[in-house]
């Protein structure tokens, strides 16, 4: 299930747009995901404490956190799809020591994607959304067979 050339250049045109803030799309979409899916929230020791969207606002730690995410995702979707070395550990430490499960994943790429539409609705049409949430997939497929590689069944 690769991308065209096509789908990746859309993927890649909207991500720079992101990482010209990264850690704030990142605080957004952890919030994002916290607000819609508060079971999330439990995987943070860091940020369990926190309960409302103004406090997850006045996170340092959060939005610090969301630019480490955004930026790791980054490099991954930058390899348009030849992303083994950078998926290695990320797996790794997702399925050995912090336990995430794809469903997780899934939830984060709809986070993901409600933010961008959110901030880039002039750059992120119908066409780049489709090929953002098959670069997403990809990587939550990939992601899901390192995981088993690693013996976690996410």
């Amino acid at each position: 299930m690769g991308l065209s050339d096509g789908e990746w250049q859309l993927v890649l045109k909207v991500w720079g747009k992101v990482e010209t803030d990264i850690t704030g799309h990142g605080q957004d979409v952890l919030i994002r995901l916290f607000k819609t899916h508060p079971e999330t929230l439990e995987k943070f020791d860091k940020f369990k404490h926190l309960k409302t969207e103004d406090e997850m606002k006045a996170s340092a730690d959060l939005k610090k956190h969301g630019g480490v995410v955004l930026t790791a995702l980054g490099s991954i979707l930058k390899k348009k799809g030849q992303h083994e070395a950078e998926l290695k550990p990320l797996a790794q430490s997702h399925a050995t020591k912090h336990k995430i499960s794809i469903k997780f994943l899934e939830f984060i790429s709809e986070a993901i994607i409600h933010v961008l539409q959110s901030k880039h609705s002039a750059d992120f049409g119908a066409d780049a959304q489709a090929a953002m949430g098959k670069a997403l997939e990809l990587f939550r497929n990939d992601m899901a067979t390192k995981y088993k590689e690693f013996g976690f069944q996410g």
